[in-house]
């Protein structure tokens, strides 16, 4: 449903319950997420603290969790003023955390448990709501509560290069207890081969090439213009000698595909500068030639993307991100690799590149554009289960009894 949203932006409402996230698009092209009431009115509680981070993806991420506790709030009967913390972790634990309490009747009916990831960013997203409320003068003793301190560990300093700088780190009494490791979900093996044997356009292939190959994220990869792109040596930009890309932040985009890191660039005597440099192998920049020459619509795009729809009536048009995802889940599920999804490609890539590098963490955070180290090794520092010598020290050992 789409109507005229606040300030003479465009809006389309996703209803959820009684309460609503409302998404509006900017005059810039940039997209915001509130929070309304049925009768169209801004939940103004709501609406204060998204506007705290106002075009990024993490306000859609934090309107959607936010709107189902606000949900939760309505169905108890609280206030905002009479919220304890007792209150925000049986909250958590009808999401899903594990709370040694009684929690009530089941909330989100018919719904999965959230994962950890999830009970994460939510614990992040309802904290922050309450210290907001406190630092506008609500309920003091729950803003005391939650703003509790702990000493810091040593991923802490290596994830910002603290060293003996901070002697507290901020804590969340509602996050997920006991350290957690994320397991990837990588490609088949052999999943690229039977892939470029399966899609049929230049353009396809090109997707699932540059996805293997460089490890972009998929609304980077449906982000990039055609003067992000320096594939010969050289360029003009002269930040890196080698053939390569410039992934850089949009708002505006036709697609609405944004890069999920916002580094700092600009356009400088026709050559883009600044983004995430990223390397391009000989594979990309011939499936890349492949692709322009033979299907990219020159007479039709005006917009200078670098995927464009090739058939129908939006011939010419950006390719939107969701489009990219499905064209993968059925060319995967007609290579008999099942729904393959873009990230798993980034995740292959990643894993890789820490591979090739023995282990280096660093090498691997810039090769796929990761925010740190520490990240890298939380996801992927962990022993291959199928690695050889972890295969033959098994073996060893099933061998001795």
């Amino acid at each position: 449903m789409f109507r005229q949203g606040l300030g003479g932006h465009v809006a389309r409402e996703v209803v959820i319950g009684d309460l609503r996230v409302q998404e509006m698009t900017r005059k810039s092209g940039g997209r915001s997420w509130t929070i309304a009431w049925p009768e169209g009115t801004v939940h103004r509680e709501a609406d204060r603290f998204l506007r705290r981070h106002e075009g990024s993806g993490t306000q859609r991420t934090y309107a959607y969790l936010l709107v189902d506790h606000l949900r939760w709030l309505e169905r108890e009967c609280l206030a905002f003023d009479r919220v304890v913390l007792r209150d925000l972790e049986r909250y958590m634990g009808i999401v899903g955390a594990e709370v040694a309490a009684p929690l009530g009747e089941q909330w989100r009916v018919g719904k999965r448990p959230y994962g950890r990831a999830a009970l994460s960013t939510t614990a992040a997203c309802v904290k922050g709501f309450y210290l907001h409320q406190s630092s506008l003068g609500v309920n003091h003793e729950l803003g005391k509560a939650l703003e509790i301190t702990r000493l810091p560990s040593r991923a802490d300093r290596r994830r910002a290069f603290l060293g003996h700088v901070a002697s507290v780190m901020p804590a969340n009494p509602l996050a997920p207890h006991g350290r957690h490791r994320r397991h990837p979900k990588m490609l088949p093996d052999g999943a690229r081969e039977k892939l470029l044997e399966t899609v049929a356009s230049a353009r396809d292939r090109l997707v699932v090439t540059w996805l293997a190959d460089a490890g972009l994220r998929i609304g980077e990869l449906c982000g990039l213009h055609l003067v992000d792109l320096h594939l010969r040596e050289n360029a003009a930009c002269g930040q890196c000698r080698s053939p390569h890309l410039h992934v850089c932040h949009r708002a505006g985009n036709l697609n609405r595909a944004q890069a999920k890191t916002k580094y700092p660039w600009r356009v400088e005597g026709g050559a883009v500068t600044g983004g995430l440099i990223k390397r391009v192998s000989p594979a990309m920049v011939h499936t890349y030639f492949d692709y322009i020459t033979g299907e990219y619509p020159r007479g039709l795009a005006g917009h200078g993307m670098l995927l464009v729809q090739l058939h129908g009536p939006d011939t010419g048009q950006p390719w939107a991100p969701v489009a990219a995802r499905r064209m993968l889940g059925r060319a995967g599920t007609r290579a008999g690799l099942g729904a393959v999804r873009p990230h798993a490609f980034r995740h292959s890539f990643t894993s890789a590149v820490l591979d090739a590098a023995d282990g280096n963490l660093v090498i691997a955070r810039d090769a796929g554009g990761w925010a740190s180290a520490a990240m890298v090794d939380e996801v992927y520092g962990h022993v291959d289960v199928h690695d050889p010598v972890f295969d033959t020290a098994l073996r060893t050992v099933w061998g001795g009894r």
